[in-house]
C-alpha cells in the first residue's frame, strides 16, 4: 500500500502547478506538470509490473 500512498501524495503535490497551468496560464507550471506526469507514469509502470510479478 505505501506504493499507492506514494502516487496518491504525487498526484497531490501537482494541484498547484495544474492550477498555475490551468487557471493562470503559468508555462513554467505547465512544464512542471509534463514532467510530473511522467515520473507518475513510470510510478504506475513500476507497480504494474509488480503486480504481474505477485500474480505468477
Amino acid at each position: 500500500m505505501s506504493r499507492f500512498d506514494e502516487l496518491k501524495n504525487h498526484v497531490l503535490e501537482l494541484e498547484n502547478d495544474f492550477e498555475a497551468f490551468y487557471e493562470k496560464g503559468n508555462k513554467a507550471a505547465g512544464t512542471r506538470v509534463r514532467k510530473a506526469m511522467l515520473e507518475l507514469k513510470k510510478k504506475a509502470q513500476d507497480i504494474r509490473v509488480d503486480v504481474q510479478e505477485k500474480k505468477a
